[in-house]
């Protein structure tokens, strides 16, 4: 396993809920942001959610808001993304993200990629 691994994906149908969860090793994880991206086949990568290192500061992409909350947890250096009102489009890879800065920077400077975790959502 990497240094960045994602959990909790899977088969949804739309309308429903799933909270994906991330796991970052290392004793420095709460100095980093973390972020989430998601890829449908056959179209590009897109940003969905950032979390700064506090946690205090969140962003999310025009097609998370008002229904997906991040949040993260320093002391057990996990993040999470709660996904309510679910749709097909929501279909594709998520990947959790540990950077230097949050992917709304425009930089996200030194970063870990996990492997991803399928979320597939039925119409």
């Amino acid at each position: 396993q990497g240094p960045v691994v994602e959990s909790g994906g899977g088969l949804v149908q739309a309308g429903g809920s799933l909270r994906l969860s991330c796991a970052a090793s290392g004793r420095t994880f709460r100095n980093y942001a973390m972020n989430w991206f998601r890829q449908a086949p056959g179209k590009e990568r897109e940003f969905v959610a950032a979390i700064d290192w506090s946690g205090e500061n969140t962003d999310y992409g025009d097609s998370a808001k008002g229904r997906f909350t991040m949040s993260r947890d320093n002391a057990k250096n996990t993040v999470a993304l709660q996904m309510n009102s679910l749709k097909p489009e929501d279909t594709g890879i998520y990947y959790c993200v540990a950077a230097e800065r949050m992917a709304t920077t425009g930089n996200m400077g030194l970063n870990y990629w996990g492997q991803g975790t399928q979320v597939t959502v039925s119409s």
